[in-house]
């Protein structure tokens, strides 16, 4: 019984050693405020106010990634967006298209479920959109379509400086990223979103539950 003891002591211990080496140089757990209907409506539907996330920081996103980072002149808002362009790269947004050095990804299917509801940030009122999945150089994620909608976001294109990133929202609909607010400094961005650990709705919501972000 104390041999026992003794390995599930050490065992526990090297455990909380591991995990707290990670969390300290690699991963955060981070939860999605609820609070923000703007940052909410822009991240559907791949995450959602509320998801309780995992955020790798030990290496440097790149192309393609979903970053968390904090808003251009206003350190104490966060914004969730996936990086489409780097210094050097042209990047055109037109409704929910993005086109990056005259290279536009191709939505490749609809999602399953393939419409998701939001609620709208200035109205308040349940908006439905359809969904299609687009290969971004590999990142094969969700995005929410504009189409049917009488307002879509202007249209913007750009030129990335140098130490800039561009931020686009997944939500192509409601943006809160670069259309709004323009680049954003690259050493800010250094967390990516690589896992959900359950959604708002808590630990046995089977669906969205230990899933990977792309």
């Amino acid at each position: 019984m104390q041999r026992l003891a003794r390995v599930l002591f050490w065992t526990a211990l090297l455990i909380g050693v591991v995990v707290g080496a990670l969390r300290a140089f690699a991963v955060r757990w981070w939860r999605v405020p609820e609070g923000d209907p703007y940052l909410a409506a822009s991240i559907a539907p791949t995450v959602r106010a509320g998801d309780l996330l995992l955020l790798w920081r030990a290496t440097p996103p790149v192309f393609g990634d979903l970053v968390v980072c904090p808003e251009p002149g206003r350190p104490d808002r966060i914004t969730v967006g996936r990086v489409v362009g780097e210094s050097g790269d042209t990047v055109s947004v037109v409704d929910a298209d993005v086109t990056v050095n005259d290279k536009r990804p191709i939505p490749e299917r609809a999602c399953n479920p393939n419409q998701f509801t939001v609620q709208d940030p200035n109205s308040g009122e349940e908006v439905k959109q359809s969904c299609q999945v687009e290969n971004l150089s590999g990142h094969l994620h969700m995005r929410g379509s504009t189409g049917g909608h009488k307002l879509p976001p202007l249209s913007v294109k750009r030129e990335v400086s140098l130490g800039k990133v561009f931020l686009l929202s997944d939500n192509r609909l409601y943006p809160y990223d670069s259309r709004e607010f323009g680049t954003v400094d690259r050493s800010s961005c250094r967390e990516t979103v690589v896992f959900r650990l359950w959604s708002r709705a808590g630990f046995f919501d089977v669906d969205s539950r230990f899933s990977f972000i792309q």
